[in-house]
């Protein structure tokens, strides 16, 4: 064995080899595998080699494209056939629901390339004879889509590897994994030691084994994944002896199960629920091509709906039933990138769809690794996504959950249920007494809005279809039975109620509790300058002044927004996005000096945050509190530390709704008390408290910016719209130099605000599709009603010569083009007068 090397791989299936693979074509020709029995022996040689382009995700949707491609050209690279099918792929819809998904995906693929045909029943009889097409509403279909042979694809991936220098050690187990002084790896095998720079775990069913030896708690667990063989069927065998070709893979999302041909017969794999996880503590060491037994009665009612609609499956016998592990995280996403609190230590686990995402996420990884940074937005897969409350009982709970709700409907306001609630802040009974309707955001329950007294959604609105098995389209009903809430992707019947709402903080007073913010103390000799290094926006000289500073890449995209304060002498307060902590956090201590002249301490479960918002808002705190309010003792974007009742806050004179407030920075054992003086104090001015959903809506008719969304790696900070928060001329900091030559060569996208005409029940969410005369020019990243100013609204990024206010523009809501006018910036009070009132 080497005795040093520049990388290490951990995992011989083919997410590690197809890591390897990329790493040694990025010019890290020594980079090594290890595998401790022969490759693809752990989940890779029983999967089932689907290649689905179709995700909700664009982070995965970009991976799984650049897969199908990339596959193709390793066989012409290595000469070795990896036993891809492009038979393309068909997913059937049966209810008006599902259609609206397929519609909403349609945009998300047509903004990354990914070509989507739309079939009448017709047509799907003519690419798949074989089905039956009663209730079938239409289907998509995939061109570039169809299967590969795992094992195949795994070889080939591991001759190129070799043929670029890479090496590959079988039969090898690493039993220790430890970062020396010098900050490389030493990892210990049953076959000696190795030392290396980078070490990346592609473990599968092993991943929280190989967690735990550099104290991690790596989100995966296993779920059991069966699937059918039948026996040869006569008219599938008679269609190929006539040289046919071959019936795509066909999924019936609404009834959970795919299927394809399989040497002359059918190999059917539903996605029921009651599959339990497994490997909970890891395989055994001697585990290898291990399946677990067959357990047909879980899977009759996705048995009976295939029968129905394909009845040639019925008619021939089982050849074989393989039920084997497949590694889950709670969202069904993998996890690809750095791991929390190690330096240049890697995750590429998780993967649930691993031979289809293998290709992309060795690509993205390699380029994180050798670059240092990917090319592509990956936050929807970075581990950092979850946090600490990710343990072994959420796990189970979660991944159990995913995995049942793989072709359920993902309507863009789901919400799950399990493992709920988990974190929940002092006010969660007092504010659910008032109607709260909650969502969950990394483990914490946030009320996404208000139902009023005794409301339910009528049952006639409920469920999408008897006959499916995946008809649910609301969220579980409260104690009392009622179901207030029911999920679509059009207006739902929360739209009144957050109008109402938004309606309430605009002309009076609201409340909202903001407390699952990620917050952190940055202090020590060296804080300022460390902030001024490593942030684009100045950090204010004088104390108690409020920035909102962004932390760019290296070329210059956006990767986190945090909002500085300087609440005591040389500490300095951050606010970020509660959905990130554990990146936003993570990347920020991986940037301190090494000198310890920097202090970050997380400090977000030590306070609880209480927005106040509305004209009346300086009226209900000024009763509560002997700091003057003005304008002249306490301007816009300052903060202080003030009484409210007894109790004590940094009050921050800035918020996300446009509006007159202040967000309440309270320690969290005093949030009640704070709550229910504001409460009091409001009464008389009609103070109610509003949620999420109202939130966002304000924020969109503000032109507001998000992570992951309008600020992104692949937009620099000039295309987001910026300018105002970046200063090159401060001084050195991460991205400045990427920027300056980038303003010097041009933008190649522009931040803009859309008003969307003729809506009536659907509005933009994002990644709709926006053309110029039908030609496709951006791409919508956020959007919803603005209550306020009457519109329906949009955030997109398009082509710069298509960004002038007035311009005229297309998008594509639900399949339907509507016409769009680009708008100034901020349709709502766009001289802030409100918020400076």
């Amino acid at each position: 064995m080497k005795a040093e090397t520049r990388a290490v791989v951990i995992g011989g299936g083919v997410v590690g080899v197809s890591t390897l693979y990329h790493l040694a074509r990025k010019g890290w020709t020594d980079a090594v595998l290890i595998e401790r029995k022969e490759l693809t022996s752990g989940s890779t040689w029983h999967a089932a080699g689907l290649l689905p382009l179709f995700n909700m995700s664009y982070s995965v949707g970009q991976i799984h494209k650049y897969s199908v491609r990339f596959y193709q050209e390793l066989q012409e690279e290595t000469g070795m056939n990896v036993g891809f099918t492009n038979c393309t792929n068909v997913r059937l819809a049966r209810t008006k629901d599902r259609w609206d998904e397929y519609m909403y995906y349609a945009g998300i693929a047509e903004t990354i390339g990914v070509p989507v045909k739309v079939l009448t029943p017709e047509q799907l009889k003519e690419v798949w004879p074989l089905c039956e097409t009663d209730g079938i509403l239409g289907a998509i279909q995939h061109p570039d889509d169809g299967y590969i042979q795992p094992a195949d694809l795994t070889q080939a991936l591991a001759k190129g590897a070799r043929d670029r220098g890479a090496t590959i050690y079988r039969n090898t187990a690493v039993t220790a994994i430890e970062q020396r002084g010098d900050g490389k790896w030493l990892v210990s095998t049953d076959k000696g030691d190795i030392v290396a720079e980078h070490v990346v775990s592609a473990t599968g069913n092993f991943a929280r084994r190989t967690g735990a030896m550099v104290g991690l708690d790596v989100p995966v667990i296993p779920v059991e994944h069966q699937y059918i063989v039948t026996e040869p069927h006569p008219v599938i065998v008679e269609r190929k002896r006539q040289g046919l070709p071959e019936m795509g893979v066909l999924r019936e999302s609404d009834s959970s199960w795919y299927m394809r041909e399989e040497n002359g017969g059918l190999l059917l794999g539903p996605y029921e629920k009651g599959a339990p996880v497994c490997y909970v503590d890891g395989p055994s060491d001697d585990s290898e091509y291990e399946l677990f037994q067959e357990d047909l009665e879980r899977l009759m009612p996705h048995i009976e709906a295939a029968i129905a609609r394909v009845p040639a499956f019925g008619e021939v016998g089982i050849k074989k039933v393989y039920n084997g592990a497949i590694a889950y995280t709670p969202d069904g996403s993998p996890i690809i990138g750095p791991a929390p609190g190690l330096k240049n230590f890697w995750l590429n686990e998780g993967h649930s769809f691993g031979v289809t995402a293998a290709g992309g996420a060795g690509w993205q990884l390699a380029e994180w690794i050798v670059d240092g940074e990917p090319s592509i937005d990956m936050m929807g897969v970075d581990p950092r996504r979850f946090g600490p409350y990710a343990t072994e009982g959420y796990l189970i709970e979660k991944n159990e959950e995913a995995y049942a709700n793989v072709f359920t409907m993902h309507y863009p306001d789901e919400e799950r249920a399990a493992a709920r609630p988990l974190k929940t802040t002092p006010l969660y009974d007092r504010l659910k007494k008032l109607g709260a309707v909650f969502g969950s955001v990394y483990g914490w329950e946030r009320a996404n809005w208000y139902a009023p007294a005794g409301h339910e959604v009528p049952k006639e609105q409920l469920g999408v279809g008897a006959d499916v098995l995946t008809g649910e389209n609301h969220a579980p009903p409260l104690e009392d039975g009622r179901i207030v809430e029911k999920w679509s992707f059009r207006r739902s019947n929360y739209f009144e109620h957050v109008g109402n709402e938004v309606r309430n903080v605009h002309e009076h007073v609201g409340v909202l509790d903001m407390s699952a913010f990620a917050k952190a103390r940055v202090s020590g000799r060296g804080a300022r300058e460390w902030l001024e290094s490593v942030l684009a926006n100045k950090i204010p000289k004088k104390r108690g002044r409020i920035a909102l500073c962004h932390l760019l890449t290296r070329q210059g995209g956006v990767r986190s927004e945090f909002t500085v304060y300087e609440s005591s002498p040389g500490v300095f307060y951050l606010v970020s996005a509660g959905a990130y902590e554990a990146h936003d956090h993570d990347v920020m201590r991986k940037l301190l000096p090494e000198d310890g002249s920097v202090r970050f301490d997380a400090v977000t479960q030590a306070l609880g945050v209480l927005v106040l918002a509305g004209p009346d808002s300086r009226r209900v705190l000024q009763k509560l509190t002997r700091t003057p309010l003005d304008n002249a003792g306490f301007p816009w974007l300052s903060g202080k530390k003030i009484s409210v009742g007894t109790a004590t806050a940094d009050a921050l004179r800035v918020n996300f709704v446009g509006e007159l407030g202040w967000e309440l920075h309270h320690p969290i054992e005093m949030q009640n008390h704070i709550f229910d003086k504001l409460m009091e104090a409001g009464a008389e001015f009609g103070i109610k408290p509003f949620g999420i959903r109202a939130m966002t809506a304000m924020a969109i008719e503000k032109s507001y910016r998000l992570i992951p969304r309008e600020l992104s790696i692949e937009y620099s900070a000039w295309e987001s719209g910026l300018d105002r928060f970046v200063h090159p001329d401060k001084g050195d900091f991460i991205g400045r130099d990427a920027l300056v030559a980038l303003r010097e060569k041009g933008p190649r996208w522009s931040f803009v605000t859309l008003e969307v005409h003729d809506v009536t029940d659907a509005d933009a969410r994002g990644s709709e599709a926006i053309y110029r005369d039908r030609v496709l020019v951006g791409r919508a990243t956020h959007g919803g009603y603005g209550f306020r100013v009457g519109k329906s609204l949009a955030l997109a990024m398009v082509k710069p010569e298509h960004a002038a206010p007035g311009t005229g523009l297309e998008i594509r809501i639900l399949g339907r083009l509507h016409r769009a006018t680009v708008i100034g910036e901020s349709p709502f009070d766009p001289e802030n007068t409100a918020l400076r009132a």
